[in-house]
C-alpha cells in the first residue's frame, strides 16, 4: 500500500484493484461466518473447509498424522492458487496461521485484506478445548501464538474490523467492499458496537478526500487556531469558531454553538463536523448529541490527544467549574478522519500533552506498543510518518476496548488510568494551569505510586520528562484542592472514587478503592519530583 507506511499489502498495487476481499484473523475471529454472510459476493471461499476437502480429513487429524509443516505446505499451495485467480466477485476467508507463509503474504498484493480483530480473551473463550483446534490446547502457547500472529496481521491488513457481533461485521464488510479502492489512500479501522458503527480513516492529506457516511448538509465547529489552518478544507455550508482552549468546553459555549446552529438553519438531516483537538471534539460532539435531540457527527481530530484517544468511542461533554466532563452524552460519530499531517502544525507543548495519552495507552496495552513508546524519540512527536504506527496502534487499542464495553460499565474504565487525579489537578487549576495531557502526566505518576509499581513509575517519569511533560505539581495547587475536586469525579459512586491501577504494562486493574491517606500521599509525592 502506498499511502500509509505501516500496515497494508506493501506491494504498491491498489488493494482490491481487480482482486478479492481477503479476511484474515486469529482463530475464533469469525472469518468463516463473516465470509458466508457477505451476500454481495458471488464466490465465497472458506480455506479451512476447502483444505479439509482436499486433504480428505479434518485439519486436526491431518495435523496429528502429518504434522504442521506438511499442513502449512498444502495450505500455502491452495491459498496461492486461489489468490492467483480470484477477482472482485470473491471473498476468501483464510485460516489463522496462513500468513505465516511469506509466499502467501506476497500473493495478497492486488487484494483488499481485512483483519477481523478479536481480543485474546475472546479468542480463548471461543476455541479453548475444541478438539478441532490443535493449537488451542495450551493457554501459554496460545498467548504466544496470538502475539506473534497479531504482528503479522497488522503488517498485512488494509482494513481492520472491530465488531461485537456477526451482523455488524457483515455491515462493515459490505461498506468496505464498495469502497475498496480507497484503501490505497488511507488505512481503515471499523468500529462496530451497540453504541454505534463507523469507519476511522488514518492517512495523510485525507481531509475531505475519503468517502463520507454523513448525510445532509455539512456544518463545522472549530476553534480560532485550527480554523485558520484547516477550515477551508472542510467544504462546510457554515463554520462556527470558538476560542481555543479548555475554557470553551463549557455550557455557555455550548449554548452559543446551539444558537448559531439554529440561526444557520441546521436541521436534523444535516451533520456537524468537529474539527480540532480534544476540546472541540468533546464540545462539538455534545452539541451534535443534544441539538434537536441529536444530529450526525463527524470527528476530524487535529491534535495528538484527539487522534490517539478522544475522537473515538462517542464520549462527549463539557466541564463545570467544579468538575471535569460532568455534563455530556454518548454520541458516536458516523466517521472519524485522522489526517496525520495535522501533527506537523502542532505547537511542541500540544504535541507533548498528547504524548501523555500515548504513554497511558502503551501502559494499558503492554507488549510491542510499550516497547515502541519506550524507544521513541520525543523529537519526532510531530513527524507524521514517524507517528503513524503509534497513532494507529493507539486507535486500535481504544476501539478494541470500546467495542467490548461501549458504555463504560466494565473494561472501558481502564482508559481512565491516570485521569482520576489528573482531572482533579485540572479542576484545581481552573482548567488553565495545565493542559489535559499535562495533568494526565502527573496523574499517571500518582496512579503508579498507588499501584505500588515504584520501578515502573521511575521509568514512566523519565519518559514523560523527556517529552517535556510536567512531573512535579506546582506549589500553587494544594493537595486539599485536588482532593476536593475528586469529590466531584464523575466516576464516583456510593462507595467512593474508583481508581485504575497497574502492576506492570499490559495488566491494568479497574474499580479499585484506595485509602484517602494513600491518595494524599501520592499527590504530596508529586511535589518532591
Amino acid at each position: 500500500m502506498a499511502a500509509v507506511a505501516a500496515g497494508g499489502t506493501g506491494s504498491g498495487e491498489t488493494p482490491g484493484g481487480g482482486g478479492a476481499l481477503v479476511l484474515i484473523g486469529f482463530m475464533g475471529a469469525g472469518k468463516s461466518t463473516a465470509a458466508r454472510a457477505a451476500s454481495m459476493f458471488s464466490e465465497v471461499h472458506d480455506v479451512d473447509l476447502e483444505l479439509e476437502e482436499a486433504l480428505g480429513s479434518s485439519i486436526s487429524e491431518f495435523f496429528e498424522a502429518e504434522g504442521e509443516q506438511e499442513f502449512r505446505r498444502r495450505e500455502e499451495a491452495l491459498i496461492c492458487n486461489l489468490l492467483d485467480s480470484a477477482g472482485p466477485e470473491s471473498v476468501i476467508a483464510l485460516g489463522g496461521g496462513a500468513l505465516g507463509s511469506s509466499r502467501t503474504r506476497e500473493a495478497l498484493g492486488r487484494h483488499a485484506v481485512i483483519w477481523l480483530h478479536v481480543s485474546l480473551e475472546q479468542a480463548w473463550d471461543r476455541v479453548a478445548g475444541d478438539p478441532s483446534r490443535p493449537l488451542a490446547a495450551d493457554r501459554k502457547a496460545f498467548e504466544d501464538l496470538f502475539a506473534e500472529r497479531t504482528t503479522v496481521y497488522e503488517g498485512s491488513a488494509d482494513a481492520i474490523i472491530f465488531s461485537d457481533g456477526p451482523a455488524r461485521t457483515a455491515e462493515a464488510i459490505g461498506w468496505i467492499a464498495a469502497r475498496r479502492d480507497e484503501l490505497e489512500r488511507a488505512k481503515l479501522l471499523w468500529c462496530g458496537s451497540e453504541a454505534g458503527t463507523y469507519p476511522v480513516w488514518i492517512g495523510r492529506e485525507i481531509i475531505g478526500r475519503v468517502p463520507s457516511r454523513a448525510s445532509g448538509r455539512r456544518f463545522c465547529v472549530t476553534d480560532s487556531t485550527v480554523g485558520e489552518i484547516y477550515a477551508d478544507q472542510i467544504d462546510a455550508v457554515e463554520t462556527i469558531v470558538v476560542d481555543a482552549g479548555e475554557s470553551s468546553k463549557s455550557l455557555a459555549t455550548a449554548e452559543s454553538v446551539w444558537q448559531k446552529m439554529a440561526d444557520m438553519g441546521v436541521v436534523r438531516s444535516d451533520h456537524l463536523v468537529a474539527l480540532g483537538g480534544g476540546v472541540v471534539g468533546d464540545l462539538g460532539g455534545f452539541c451534535a448529541a443534544s441539538y434537536q435531540r441529536g444530529i450526525e457527527l463527524v470527528q476530524i481530530p487535529t491534535s495528538l490527544v484527539a487522534q490517539v484517544d478522544s475522537a473515538y468511542g462517542g464520549k462527549t461533554g463539557v466541564d463545570l467549574p467544579t468538575a471535569k466532563n460532568f455534563v455530556g452524552a454518548y454520541h458516536p460519530p458516523v466517521e472519524v478522519v485522522v489526517d496525520l499531517d495535522c501533527l506537523a502544525t502542532l505547537p511542541e507543548a500540544e504535541a507533548a500533552a498528547g504524548w501523555a495519552e500515548v504513554v497511558k495507552t502503551a501502559l494499558l496495552e503492554g507488549g510491542d506498543l510499550w516497547e515502541q513508546v519506550k524507544g521513541f524519540d520525543p523529537a519526532e512527536m510531530r513527524d507524521p510518518e514517524a507517528m503513524e504506527p503509534i497513532v494507529s496502534a493507539c486507535a486500535r487499542v481504544k476501539l478494541s476496548v470500546v467495542v467490548e464495553d461501549a458504555h463504560d460499565s466494565g473494561r472501558r474504565q481502564i482508559l481512565n488510568l491516570g485521569h482520576t487525579i489528573g482531572h482533579g489537578i485540572e479542576t484545581a487549576g481552573n482548567y488553565s494551569r495545565h493542559r489535559h495531557g499535562e495533568a494526565v502526566s502527573l496523574g499517571l505518576l500518582a496512579a503508579l505510586r498507588l499501584s505500588g509499581a515504584d520501578e515502573l513509575r521511575s521509568e514512566v517519569r523519565h519518559i514523560l520528562a523527556a517529552a517535556g511533560l510536567p512531573v512535579a505539581l506546582p506549589d500553587e495547587i494544594s493537595t486539599d484542592q485536588v482532593v476536593a475536586a475528586l469529590a466531584h469525579d464523575k466516576k464516583r459512586d456510593s462507595e467512593g472514587v474508583k481508581f485504575v491501577l497497574l502492576d506492570l504494562p499490559g495488566a491494568p486493574r479497574w474499580g479499585e478503592l484506595v485509602d484517602d491517606a494513600d491518595i494524599r500521599a501520592s499527590i504530596d509525592e508529586l511535589r518532591e519530583d
